[in-house]
């Protein structure tokens, strides 16, 4: 098939290597543009455009898909189907007209549940014990188009945001391999009206830890904000994301450690952090970072 792949993130680039190695021809790659970063605030481009150029695909970034202009170049690249993942711009009825089957979106839930943008990160803050990846016929609304195709995967006890971005992105990559190839016999499954939930944007004020919270609840928000934003708490006067957890046994007063692993008590239980990370340091496991800022039994944190 002649595809116009559209994506940005890290999350899109084993879908679009996937699409190269099964054979399809890729008219154009669209992507974000590039954003200033690092410390001298050069331009850089997003993960899918660098890995586009690195395949020598042809690499389109509009700032907006809304003018006559860009409609016109979009549907003059003459595509069988486009496939979407986490490209970041609203697509005008006109872009999702122009292809001859339409425009195809991989979506990392399994829909109807987390609509919208943070799908991942609001899965495991919930405690979903599922989630997945859906192939979804695009249309005008947000994410409510008919599912081709759904796969869905437990979600581990002590697994991250990061980690279960990873699985989903090559879980994805797969399955629209697979829809493509099916595209002929595949029946859209329109979605139920029960259940429909939005995965709003994450804001950071959502971040800092509150220990005064059960246990089960500070143990998703840390899993489920690793890596980006990062919970974070005040360790003395410092401070710190705190990048991976588990449940633990123990009480205490809420946000004081209760021995010297770690070990964290809330309003009903403790976590014990497994990953932390010091402003200006690099992510570290538990063990690691202890030998470099003491936690010793009785610390209070958060303050």
């Amino acid at each position: 098939m002649r595809i116009i792949f559209m994506g940005t993130p890290e999350f899109s680039v084993p879908v679009l290597d996937a699409l190269v190695v099964s054979g399809h021809e890729i008219a154009a790659v669209y992507c974000q543009p590039p954003r200033p970063a690092g410390r001298g605030k050069k331009a850089r481009p997003t993960p899918v455009h660098a890995r586009a150029e690195a395949l020598g695909l042809p690499v389109r970034h509009p700032t907006s898909l809304r003018t006559e202009e860009a409609q016109q170049d979009f549907a003059a690249l003459g595509a069988d189907v486009a496939v979407v993942v986490a490209y970041g711009l609203i697509l005008p009825q006109a872009v999702l007209d122009a292809p001859k089957r339409g425009c195809l979106n991989i979506h990392a839930s399994l829909l109807p549940r987390w609509r919208g943008a943070a799908p991942i990160h609001r899965a495991t803050m919930a405690g979903d014990a599922e989630t997945g990846v859906c192939i979804m016929q695009m249309e005008a609304g947000l994410d409510t188009g008919p599912v081709l195709l759904r796969q869905a995967t437990a979600i581990g006890a002590a697994e991250t945001t990061g980690a279960l971005h990873d699985r989903l992105s090559h879980l994805g990559a797969s399955l629209i391999v697979r829809a493509l190839g099916e595209l002929d016999v595949l029946m859209p499954v329109a979605q139920p009206e029960e259940g429909v939930t939005y995965a709003e944007k994450i804001d950071k004020s959502e971040a800092r830890v509150d220990w005064n919270r059960p246990a089960v609840e500070v143990d998703r928000q840390i899993r489920g904000l690793s890596p980006f934003p990062g919970a974070w708490t005040l360790i003395g006067g410092e401070r710190v994301k705190l990048l991976g957890s588990v449940l633990a046994n123990g009480q205490g007063p809420a946000g004081t450690a209760i021995d010297d692993a770690f070990t964290i008590a809330c309003a009903d239980g403790a976590v014990t952090i497994t990953r932390a990370q010091r402003a200006g340091k690099a992510a570290q496991d538990a063990d690691t970072f202890l030998r470099g800022m003491m936690v010793s039994k009785g610390t209070r944190l958060g303050e």
